[in-house]
């Protein structure tokens, strides 16, 4: 089995975070959000992975290439932002096997063994949830079987509630990229993009039954605030806590926080809903539901719902701000 990420987005609603960091190497509880896909799937067994890169490319394929020595990776470049099927197009002399296709904006909490499971007659898994803000996701209607009959993107009316979540096994790769290329043929489809979801109802309408697979989490970290609330779902578990070299003297914890390695806090309220990356220091100052990068330092100041650049110093700030990297801030 391979896989095929595409990762070439700007990850505009991130900025100023992404100016200088890809929006897959975003981090919540300490780690880049691109690395909780890529450890389910090297534990899953797979090798050998495509990715889409675009923007940003180098510092991607660089970050991987270092966490994942014994990935064999193919670095496409997606040079025009077409769409989802343009960029899965682009993985095809590649994909001589069954594939999962992942669009790495979230943190998923799947069980990766329905596909040991998936019965012979069947030809992949679409991972989705029932969501209530379905216009912003291709939905998914089902036949008496409970497999997929339609997928439609973004619709206006709750045709369906069922959406897919970016999450794909794939076990027909040839009539997958028949799809895509028959997609692509077609012409755009909204905002000039060209979807993959079209090459999935290709695929269906011929013949092919494609199972909707339920989601145990999805967690997604594509803007700031999901970002904030992804960091705080992921530190309430095994990924919260106190690093033992940490030195808190004076100051109230509320849990969940996740307080890393060498990271100084004097006086004043860290949390709920709080991660302090290696390193960083706070003084006399209120943080809830915030990520502060490493080596930042935040003095007198009462933030909430922030995203603070690694050494970045911040001085009697108050609200909520999103900072880049090397930011300073000063307020009266």
């Amino acid at each position: 089995m391979k896989a095929v990420m595409p990762l070439a987005g700007k990850g505009t609603r991130l900025r100023p975070h992404t100016l200088h960091t890809p929006k897959g190497l975003m981090k919540v509880a300490g780690k880049p959000v691109l690395s909780f896909l890529m450890d389910d799937l090297v534990a899953l067994g797979v090798e050998e992975m495509v990715f889409i890169v675009g923007y940003l490319r180098d510092e991607m394929r660089e970050w991987i290439e270092r966490e994942y020595p014994n990935v064999r990776g193919h670095y496409v470049v997606q040079e025009v932002q077409d769409g989802t099927a343009g960029a899965v197009a682009l993985a095809e002399p590649y994909i001589d096997e069954e594939v999962i296709v992942a669009f790495p904006d979230a943190v998923f909490e799947v069980d990766y063994g329905m596909i040991a499971r998936l019965g012979e007659e069947s030809s992949g898994l679409i991972w989705a949830k029932v969501v209530e803000d379905y216009q912003r996701y291709g939905v998914i209607v089902t036949d008496d079987d409970g497999n997929m009959a339609q997928i439609i993107e973004k619709p206006s009316e709750p045709i369906s509630k069922l959406a897919n979540i970016g999450l794909y096994y794939i076990r027909d790769h040839e009539l997958l990229f028949r799809g895509v290329r028959h997609t692509l043929a077609a012409g755009p489809g909204k905002q000039g993009e060209f979807f993959l979801t079209d090459a999935f109802q290709y695929m269906v309408d011929h013949g092919a039954k494609l199972v909707p697979a339920p989601v145990e989490g999805f967690w997604d970290a594509g803007k700031p605030e999901t970002l904030i609330e992804t960091n705080q779902h992921l530190i309430e578990g095994e990924l919260g806590g106190v690093d033992p070299s940490a030195s808190v003297e004076g100051a109230e914890l509320v849990e969940p926080v996740r307080i890393e390695v060498d990271v100084v806090v004097r006086g004043g309220t860290i949390g709920p809903g709080v991660t302090l990356e290696a390193g960083a220091r706070v003084e006399g100052s209120t943080l809830v539901s915030s990520v502060v990068g490493p080596g930042a330092v935040i003095e007198n100041s009462d933030l909430h719902d922030s995203i603070v650049g690694a050494h970045s110093v911040i001085k009697s700030a108050s609200g909520s701000m999103s900072v880049a990297d090397h930011s300073r801030f000063e307020g009266a």
